[in-house]
């Protein structure tokens, strides 16, 4: 007989709220009504939920339908027995707390009672005291062994979180990252942030910006297209035991399928960098996580665009970015398991954003690398390669102006002699007068023809002209002068159409012409500057223009046809104008050199449209 507790007397229980968790309740299996009702009463009296059963078959009932704690199991039950039922329980629910209640005092049955999984035994009549003790010390342990696993498995996770980010800091930080490592990085990461031993989101999408900046593009995702598919997912992951590290494998090794739904959701985001009130701009903006909870955040409007598009109205999102630039943006939300998004969830993702904006920082690092290198393989091959023609442009220069000085101080002097003799050769009749004017006839005539082939010299160039791409032309000449635009800190703004220019010249003197009208460019700009190089096709024909922002000089001593080989200090020697004019009469194309105020020459050429080849 159980005995019956006073009303009246106080007993130092813990409150359900103590050591139960939500709508968890304790069950009472017993036959007697009576016992049923006073251990109902005082267990209600202590604000502890209590449900009660009478046999087996409504105990399972109970199991089905709530959330029971732990039972108080009379072991002499009609039909299944009290040993009987503990011997399926035990296993069946690890974390129930069993009490056994009987009316019996023998030793051996509470021995075999504790041995089958039961927490404690008592026997009836139940004495207060006790009963509270034992209550109490049960429901105790209970949540100290959930607790303890729940903090074993939140200690394991934290383990391999560090594990995982240690790893990606070793393969970051041995080596620069390309493309397809950066591709298999950055899936291995958002691959951390779903997997239930990484951050257990259950779907993960990452935005990067364009090379350009302009626009921040979807890039790739990882998560299930719908519940169904997550429940059929998580139970072919359960059922192959895969953790994290197979899950990396597979994906390493087999990279994402690109064409599902998530992926589809992450290529169709496309947001201009220039819309600043889009919630995932501003986020790289001001480099702040937000989170995003019934479509609202703080501070911000969430677009119905994005809503619809991610299907979802709690959401977090995570810049990524790097000391110098923005990158990009990480979303992640339980699109599936409606899991609230803590604060605790947010500090773990950025741990993992800050891993991804490390590798993609790699990554730009690799290219940016690789393209100096590139650009310094071309600049060495095309100087090895144009070292010679500048040192031949020089050298035409030197022998024009030479020339040209020549047959303009000489020729006028010598012909009025060569003329004067054959004048008197004609007049006079003595012999002896008549020798001597011949020979000086004829030595005339000889210095006259030697100073016409020396002139024809400088004027031959002989070109041999072919269809020819002159916007390569022009990138190999700029390329020559990479290291001088550098060392006297000039900036090179060049403009070129996106479509190839092809026209019928020497492909050879043409880069002649460029390259000594750069260098011009550049000797005038000793203190740094911008060298603006411009080519552009319209209806009359191509036209390139070089402009930079040195020294001027006045329109009167500006190199013109009629004094080609004028020379200034500010634009060097000033003798390859001869040379440039020359090659650009034998293409057919013109040539004109002006100053701009208050700093600068422009010089252009323009080819004619019949120049051109389709």
């Amino acid at each position: 007989m159980v005995e019956i507790l006073p009303q009246n007397k106080s007993f130092n229980v813990p409150t359900g709220s103590d050591l139960l968790y939500d709508d968890e309740i304790i069950v009472i299996v017993d036959d007697s009504p009576e016992i049923i009702l006073l251990l109902e009463s005082y267990l209600k009296r202590q604000n502890i939920p209590v449900a009660k059963a009478v046999d087996d078959e409504e105990l399972r009932y109970l199991f089905d339908n709530e959330k029971v704690a732990l039972i108080l199991l009379d072991i002499g039950l009609p039909g299944k027995s009290g040993m009987e039922i503990l011997s399926e329980l035990v296993p069946k629910y690890p974390d129930l707390g069993i009490i056994m209640v009987t009316g019996t005092t023998d030793i051996q049955t509470a021995l075999d009672c504790l041995r089958n999984g039961a927490d404690d035994y008592l026997t009836k009549p139940v004495i207060p005291k006790e009963f509270n003790h034992t209550l109490h010390q049960t429901l105790k342990k209970r949540r100290l062994a959930i607790e303890n696993r729940i903090f074993q498995r939140q200690l394991e996770a934290t383990n391999f979180r560090m594990q995982f980010l240690h790893n990606l800091n070793l393969k970051m930080n041995t080596a620069y990252l390309n493309v397809l490592e950066l591709d298999s990085v950055l899936q291995t990461i958002l691959a951390g942030i779903t997997s239930e031993e990484g951050l257990k989101f259950n779907r993960s999408f990452l935005a990067l910006y364009d090379e350009q900046g302009e626009t921040l593009c979807g890039k790739l995702a990882i998560g299930p297209s719908s519940r169904e598919e997550a429940s059929d997912l998580w139970q072919t992951i359960k059922a192959k035991n895969l953790d994290l590290h197979a899950i990396i494998s597979g994906i390493v090794d087999n990279t994402i399928d690109t064409d599902t739904q998530v992926n589809r959701i992450a290529r169709a985001l496309k947001i201009p960098a220039d819309r600043q009130d889009h919630i995932l701009i501003a986020s790289t903006l001001q480099r702040k996580s937000i989170l995003v909870k019934d479509g609202l955040a703080e501070g911000f409007d969430i677009p119905d665009d994005l809503l619809k598009l991610l299907k979802e109205e709690d959401f977090v999102v995570v810049p990524l970015f790097s000391p110098s630039r923005s990158l990009g943006v990480i979303i992640a939300d339980n699109f599936v398991t409606r899991s609230e998004i803590t604060a605790n969830d947010v500090i773990a993702l950025e741990i993992f954003a800050n891993q991804a904006s490390l590798a993609i920082e790699h990554s730009h690092l690799y290219r940016d690398m690789n393209a100096k290198i590139h650009e310094l393989e071309q600049v060495t091959e095309e100087l090895e390669k144009n070292k010679d023609m500048l040192i031949e442009a020089e050298r035409y220069s030197t022998i024009g102006y030479i020339s040209a000085q020549l047959v303009h101080a000489i020729r006028n002097p010598l012909t009025s002699l060569g003329g004067t003799a054959r004048l008197l050769l004609r007049r006079t009749q003595e012999d002896t007068t008549r020798k001597f004017l011949e020979i000086m006839a004829e030595e005339t005539t000889k210095i006259e023809e030697t100073l016409e082939n020396l002139f024809k010299f400088a004027e031959d160039i002989g070109l041999e002209k072919q269809p020819q791409s002159i916007t390569t032309a022009l990138q190999e000449s700029l390329t020559v002068f990479y290291t001088a635009f550098k060392k006297r800190d000039i900036q090179l703004e060049l403009a070129l159409p996106p479509e190839d220019i092809v026209v019928n010249i020497d492909a050879v003197k043409m880069r002649k012409v460029f390259m000594y009208l750069i260098r011009n460019g550049v000797e005038a700009m000793e203190s740094g500057g911008k060298l603006k190089v411009e080519l552009f096709r319209e209806k009359g024909g191509t036209t390139i223009i070089f402009a930079d922002s040195g020294s001027t000089i006045s329109a009167e001593e500006s190199p013109n046809p009629s004094n080609p080989l004028y020379a200034t200090k500010t634009y060097g020697t000033g003798l390859g104008f001869t040379l440039v004019e020359q090659i650009l009469e034998q293409h057919g194309a013109s040539f004109s050199l002006q100053s701009t105020a208050p700093h600068g020459m422009v010089a252009s050429i323009h080819f004619p449209a019949d120049q051109h080849i389709p």
